[in-house]
């Protein structure tokens, strides 16, 4: 399978991340656990735990836009024939919310290279000359023959859109069906252990986002209750 584009880049990278993946699949095999296929899940678990903290400052940037989003639209509907008045009033808005609109981004700007990293990893791979098979999966330096992979990227995918997602536009109901539809179409024809790592990705992420909305809603009450 054809290297991809620019992956000399993040070489260091990936080469600490197929370290690492070897290491956890002795580590497993010496329980007698020995699967890529597992080791790939614990690694990204890993990674997921890792990389928590600037999830959790990204979500909960997030949520807070997502609360003022009613006040912005009054906002833009009431001064949408003068921009600068609406943008000291925007200004002001998140001053009283103490929301920061670039604070969700540079969290996600510091796990894209990461993100990256990880792609091009499981898509070169070396399985030490081994066909590594796992579950139903011949090789996870293939395709998965059953497809199962892709659907589960395509519904995981869906599922983490729908829970991050509070305001539905048009536009944003396109992206949400679009998005997941586009990563299982791509994921047929990606390598299995590249597949496995996006949803188990995905999942871990539903579980983290859920997690930290629960404790946003559990301070909020303690807030009102208070």
């Amino acid at each position: 399978m054809e290297e991809p584009l620019f992956s000399g880049i993040f070489s260091p990278i990936t080469s600490l991340f197929s370290t690492v993946l070897t290491a956890l699949y002795n580590l497993l095999a010496n329980f007698g656990f020995g699967s890529y296929g597992l080791a790939i899940i614990l690694l990204t678990v890993i990674i997921k735990i890792i990389l928590y903290p600037l999830t959790k400052k990204q979500i909960q940037s997030m949520k807070a836009m997502q609360e003022i989003a009613p006040k912005m639209k009054k906002l833009q509907e009431k001064y949408k024939d003068d921009p600068q008045a609406l943008q000291q009033k925007m200004v002001a808005l998140y001053q009283k919310a103490g929301v920061n609109p670039l604070a969700g981004c540079l969290p996600m700007l510091i796990q894209m290279p990461i993100l990256m990293a990880m792609y091009y990893t499981f898509f070169s791979f070396d399985y030490g000359g081994a066909q590594p098979s796992f579950l139903w999966i011949p090789t996870l330096s293939d395709t998965d023959p059953l497809y199962i992979l892709p659907i589960l990227a395509a519904l995981s995918t869906l599922l983490m859109q729908k829970i991050s997602t509070v305001e539905m536009t048009q536009q944003t109901k396109i992206m949400m069906f679009f998005f997941p539809l586009f990563m299982g179409f791509i994921s047929l024809n990606l390598p299995a252990g590249l597949v496995l790592y996006w949803v188990t990705q995905n999942v871990v992420q539903i579980l983290q986002q859920l997690l930290i909305y629960r404790n946003i809603d559990a301070n909020s009450n303690s807030k009102e209750a208070a």
